[in-house]
This record gives C-alpha cells, structure tokens and sequence, in this order.
C-alpha cells in the first residue's frame, strides 16, 4: 500500500509555541502517525518567541521567489526547517516578520485583546501554507488543518486551488479543538481571502449574521471532520450552548463528523520514571506515592497532619469554562470538609482575587499559586489524591488522562472528552475510575466531592479505583490510528 502523505498544519506546536492543547496535539500526533507509517510534515509561524538556534533550525534556499497573495496584493515568504525533538518528523517554520514575529501567538499583549490584523495574519498563513507545500514539493494526500486560523485551506482546494493540477485531488481534514473560537470577522475579510462577494450571502459557507467565519467555511469545504472526545462531535452538533451557532452546520455535516480523544505523552508523563516529581511509583506498587504527597504538603506549607486527609488538586486556567465559578461559588462549605486544596494556574483576574482571598482566610486548608508551571503541575498530579475538573465544557481534556496515570482520582462534570474518558464508580463498581456529576451546579460539584471522600475512607476500594485508571491507554497511538482511517475516508471523497 502505497504510504499516506499529510501536510498538517497548525499554528502551535510543542515545544516551539504553546497557548494550549492544540500545541499538545500538534507537537504529538504527527509522531505518533509517523510510526505506523503515514508521513508527515508540519508546517507552522516562525513566531518571534521562537529561537531558532536553541531549536537548530536553518533557513532554507528556495530557487524560485515565493510570492504570498493577500488582498490586493502579494507578501513574501521565508522558510525555516528543524524537526519535532525526539523524532523524524520535519516542521516548516513560515517566517513573516511583520505577521509573525511577535510575542503573543494571537493576543496584544497591551490591549489583552487579539491582534487586530488577525484575520490578514490567518489569511496569510493558510495561503503561505499552500505555496510553500508546492514550493518545497511535499505532495500531500491530505491537508490536516486544525482551529479556525487554518480553516480556510480547504475552501482553497475546493475553489481557488481547485485547478491546479498539484492540488487537484488533495483532501482535507479539519479538526475542531474547541468551538467557542471562530474566527469571526468583518465582510472585508472576503476580498483581503481573494474570494468575489459572490461567495457571500445569507447562510453561505462563509456568512454568520452579516460577518465572515472562518470556522464554519473550514467546516463546510473539508471532505472529513475530526473533534476531539465523541461526546464533544455529539454535543456541538446538538446544542448552541456548545456549537455557538454553527450547531446547524455541523448537524448537516454529521455524517463526515467523527470524534477522537486526545492523547497524552506516555513518556512525559509516566510515574515511573518522571523526572519532575519526588518518588516514582508504578500500579503494582503504589506505595511510594505518598511520598510525592507528602513533599507536596511540604511545598504549600501544609501542617503534617494534612498528609492523613484527603488532598485535591486542580491545575487550570482560572476561567468560567473550567468550572471556577463553581469553585468559587462553593468555598465556604468546602473550606468545613476535612480536606486539603491546591490550585495552579492563571486566567481571569476575578477568580484570582477569589482563590487568594480563600487562600488568606484558610491558609491550613487552600493553597493556590497563580502560575504557569510544568514542574509543579507534575508534583500535584502524582501528589495529590483527587484531581478536580468541574468543567462547563471540555471538548478533550488532558489533566483527567494524567492524573489517572498517576493513580489520583478525578472528580469531573461529564461533558465532552471528560464523560468519554472518566467512568463513575456507581455507574461501573468493577470498571470505574472517577467521580462524575452532570448539574453544572456547585451543589452537584460538592455531592460528587462528597461522594469521592466517603470512597476514599475505604481504602482497600480506593487502591482498586487508583491502579484501574492507571491500567488505561490513552497513549497517542490508539488515537493515531483513528486518524489514519480519516485520512483514508477523505481521499476516498476526492478520487
């Protein structure tokens, strides 16, 4: 069989750019692809934030002059190579300084706001995209495109792009990694895409509510569509509160919707050999796990007798979508529980105010660190006993994969890659690994706490719970896998 060439393209990947868990999938999937034989290559910004001497990337000698059309007129185009660390997987850097060399990936830093030339920035990008894929002679079978700023590839194929005998008959694929962001812009965003207005009007691929959307044109024109938990493909096409809008679009799509939990990085994240956290540990023998509580207490500055109580972590962006308004709503009547709390993280300044006001009134029983911290995220994953994500949705999740590595019990709200990942104990005594509630009510939040701590008192219960979770794959193979089937579906649309 002759092997699947795919150019995946994305604006963040690990460990060159990061905001969230696209970077994640981006710096993961394609190597996992790559060892069951599908050939990727990457293509990304050359963002100013990174140093391409420290990542050995070289720039590359093009013979002919690459030219970049935006609007009106034409941009030119650097390319840098280097690889995916640790593996064989080539990433293309597309270097623009006045587009990309800043130091946010899509925000201002002074406004806190996006850029307000995003929408020419993202043009740009999927068009420089295509001309450096001919440029550099990849060949691809299939455009991999993820999030809104990649969205309008596959209009390009099917229009613009069409008859050219080097795209003819290349597919797309467009993963959604999270609805709420569009990429929603002014009518102008037509011509500066090089697309005539007679390509917009009511309910087109590219019209929502007298604007363009870049995310519904990716939607419309890809030949398959990916989501990250089959909870999250079911629900954004079944209720505005998750589709934003475009819940009608994905329903008449739904035969080409498919979900596909993420991945973690097994090596990363492992207990048995994380460099980051104090003691290792593995399924078998987990009873050096609570050395990493206990170094955790340590670090927070908890009494020693915490390392008898229940401890629970969250480490999160502190933002209404991951729950904290529950959080905060419920800190009084978890504050009487005999139970310990951590948060890392940083987000909405209104929920920082809340966490440190907690923390400063029960220092013997909050600790909160507002940070972006690898280290420390390690060291309350494998330290804690409970991992909280009460989340008002979630379309993948990763903090609930690695704390059942690591044997910490989660404590979710079932939506999205949350209900598809976590199996409440009640619903499976044998099979279970977490703690789900539904309510998105800080009294539903409190009755599953309620319920994990009775759990917990029993411990021979607790310790069947915890090597259960570990005993999971979530490894990013099986995930693979799943999209080297897509990947065939979607040439199958375009031959």
């Amino acid at each position: 069989m002759r092997t699947v060439r795919v150019v995946f393209v994305t604006t963040e990947a690990e460990p060159f750019a990061k905001t969230g868990g696209l970077a994640d999938v981006s710096g993961a999937l394609p190597p996992a692809l790559m060892d069951l034989g599908v050939h990727v290559d990457v293509i990304m910004p050359l963002y100013g934030t990174i140093d391409t001497s420290a990542f050995g990337l070289k720039k590359l000698i093009i013979p002919q002059k690459m030219r970049v059309p935006v609007g009106g007129q034409t941009e030119g185009l650097g390319i840098w190579q280097g690889t995916i660390p640790g593996s064989t997987v080539q990433v293309y850097f597309l270097e623009h300084h006045w587009y990309f060399d800043r130091s946010s990936l899509y925000t201002d830093p002074e406004t806190g706001s996006d850029y307000v030339d995003n929408a020419a920035r993202f043009v740009y990008f999927c068009r420089a995209a295509l001309v450096a894929t001919e440029a550099l002679n990849l060949r691809p079978d299939v455009f991999h495109c993820n999030d809104y700023q990649t969205a309008l590839i596959p209009a390009y194929l099917k229009h613009l792009e069409s008859c050219r005998l080097v795209f003819r008959n290349v597919a797309s694929l467009y993963s959604i990694h999270n609805m709420a962001y569009q990429g929603i812009y002014p009518r102008s965003t037509m011509s500066l895409a090089g697309f005539g207005f007679e390509h917009f009007y009511v309910m087109s691929p590219f019209e929502f509510h007298g604007r363009v959307n870049l995310m519904k044109a990716g939607i419309v024109f890809a030949d398959e569509i990916s989501t990250v938990s089959e909870r999250y493909a079911l629900e954004i096409r079944s209720h505005s509160e998750y589709g934003h809008g475009l819940e009608g679009v994905l329903a008449e799509r739904r035969s080409a919707l498919s979900g596909i939990v993420n991945g973690i990085d097994d090596v990363s994240w492992n207990p048995e050999t994380d460099p980051l956290i104090p003691a290792h540990f593995t399924a078998d023998d987990i009873a050096e796990k609570r050395l990493d509580k206990q170094a955790l207490l340590e670090t927070f500055g908890f009494s020693d007798r915490a390392a008898d109580l229940p401890l629970i972590g969250m480490v999160s962006r502190l933002v209404s979508q991951k729950g904290l308004d529950l959080v905060t709503e419920a800190i009084d009547i978890l504050v009487k529980m005999d139970v310990r709390f951590v948060f890392l993280g940083t987000g909405d300044i209104v929920y920082h105010r809340a966490l440190q006001q907690a923390a400063a009134m029960y220092p013997d029983r909050i600790a909160v660190r507002l940070a972006f911290d690898n280290k420390l995220a390690h060291q309350i994953v494998a330290g804690s006993d409970m991992f909280l994500m009460p989340s008002q949705y979630e379309p993948c999740g990763l903090s609930q994969l690695y704390s059942l590595r690591y044997g910490t019990i989660p404590i979710v709200r079932g939506t999205g890659g949350l209900v598809d990942t976590v199996r409440d104990i009640e619903g499976d005594p044998d099979g279970g690994t977490g703690f789900v509630f539904h309510d998105y009510t800080s009294g539903a939040m409190l009755a599953a706490i309620e319920r994990a701590l009775a759990v917990y008192d029993v411990r021979t219960k607790w310790e069947d719970i915890m090597r259960c979770g570990m005993a999971k794959d979530f490894s990013w193979r099986t995930s693979a896998e799943k999209y080297q089937v897509l990947y065939q579906r979607a040439i199958g649309h375009r031959s």
